[in-house]
């Protein structure tokens, strides 16, 4: 006899998308960090006996083309731990702080192959392989940070609750013509999130540096 239910993990997560907050974070290396997103518990019986599983929130699968036109999908990253987040390279706003603050991410971790960087454009029509990568050149990205450019459904769909607990759109009241959120999510070998962090905020930005640190270590 076979039954199964879905239980929600309201983590910082969760509610950082639903309540406008952001900054889920580990206080401490020490503490195990959560795997967040709703997750679903299988529960069995065989024999008389009672068993159960759990499957987590895990990243959708995905194929972008990176600013090298190399195509980059779930595969390439399987194994490794990476920080994603949406920008476009026309932004004025925001980009540039979250560009600033990731790029000391990508040069803390720069000779570290377990880890990468996804960054993914919003304004997939003008910010072709091309500008991507003269954008990546100007900011002195390291190779472990791949820009992507994807079809606007897919990866508006893939930054919010489907995917990375952000958010994207395009939208002509906004400044640059699209709108988007400025976190950060850290991602496992596993295509689970275990940590969303303020993009804009050098102290969380620390906090996810920790954060990375602690997954490699536990490897």
């Amino acid at each position: 006899m076979l039954s199964k239910h879905k239980h929600i993990f309201l983590g910082c997560a969760s509610i950082a998308l639903f309540m406008g907050m952001v900054g889920c974070a580990s206080s401490s290396q020490n503490k195990e960090l959560p795997i967040l997103g709703e997750k679903e518990i299988i529960s069995t019986s065989k024999d008389g006996i009672a068993q159960s599983d759990t499957s987590y929130h895990r990243i959708p699968q995905f194929r972008f083309v990176d600013q090298d036109s190399n195509w980059i999908s779930n595969e390439d990253l399987k194994g490794k731990i990476y920080l994603a987040d949406f920008f476009f390279t026309r932004c004025p706003t925001i980009c540039p702080i979250m560009s600033k603050h990731m790029l000391e991410v990508a040069k803390h971790f720069q000779n570290e192959p377990r880890f990468a960087i996804l960054s993914h454009t919003i304004d997939p029509d003008h910010d072709t392989p091309s500008v991507l990568k003269t954008y990546a050149q100007k900011l002195g990205a390291p190779d472990l940070w791949k820009f992507v450019n994807g079809p606007k459904a897919t990866v508006y769909d893939i930054a919010g609750a489907a995917g990375y607990f952000s958010f994207a759109t395009e939208s002509p009241d906004a400044p640059g013509g699209f709108d988007h959120s400025g976190v950060f999510t850290l991602v496992d070998g596993k295509g689970h999130i275990r940590g969303v962090y303020s993009g804009i905020e050098m102290d969380s930005v620390k906090v996810a540096i920790q954060d990375i640190q602690q997954l490699l270590d536990k490897r």
